[in-house]
């Protein structure tokens, strides 16, 4: 399947259904977290088979059921911790569905101090992501205008069309969608704008856009 089938095949879930992850799933999933961490330096983790840090009010209050199965996004403290946890965990995101699973980024509904990560003094646990086998699909995200998140919507090159139809279909945190495109002399260049968790969402929009263009953002 296609990068774009994918990106656009690949909704947040919130409940999952008692299933197994299978063993050769699951291997693919490790090669992908470990071809990760060794380009980036961070320590991105799988835990299989553990109820107990979804098992919480705050888990409950977010309307998650049935997670077993979560990715921590653990790496040094650094200020590009977020952005670079956004941009591989969401590399990881696209492998699981590529696999058949689905997903959910998770910033605050889930029981932090249960999380089995292992996350040394001078690490950051900075979000996981729910991972398994979904009960349902999720459902499409509203987008904003284009023409509110880069300065060229009406008149783009092939290439960076390509790249804002992946950054369009990136998940945001609360769908708030804060970043924005300047297209300069082939020049890219990505900012944050004001929020909570922006730089996490920078690094997830950064991939998508990068995957689709080939051409690699500036962050500003």
């Amino acid at each position: 399947m296609e990068l774009l089938d994918i990106m656009k095949n690949r909704h947040s879930v919130r409940q999952y259904i008692d299933r197994k992850i299978e063993a050769d799933i699951r291997e693919q999933l490790l090669d992908c977290v470990s071809e990760c961490n060794e380009e980036s330096g961070l320590n991105i983790q799988i835990t299989f088979d553990e109820p107990e840090c979804f098992s919480t009010m705050m888990a409950h209050y977010g309307n998650f059921r049935g997670v077993n199965n979560y990715i921590s996004l653990v790496g040094k403290k650094d200020k590009d911790l977020e952005e670079k946890c956004g941009y591989y965990g969401e590399k990881i995101v696209l492998k699981a569905q590529e696999l058949g699973l689905n997903t959910c980024w998770v910033a605050l509904t889930y029981g932090k101090k249960k999380c089995k990560a292992d996350i040394a003094d001078d690490e950051k646990l900075i979000c996981v992501i729910a991972l398994g086998y979904g009960a349902t699909q999720g459902n499409e995200h509203k987008n904003k205008e284009l023409s509110s998140v880069c300065n060229c919507a009406n008149n783009m090159p092939d290439w960076f069309e390509n790249g804002m139809q992946g950054a369009m279909l990136a998940p945001t945190a609360t769908n708030q969608q804060k970043f924005y495109f300047t297209l300069d002399n082939d020049k890219v260049y990505l900012k944050a704008g004001k929020g909570f968790y922006t730089k996490l969402d920078l690094g997830i929009v950064k991939y998508h856009f990068e995957a689709l263009s080939g051409v690699k953002c500036i962050i500003e």
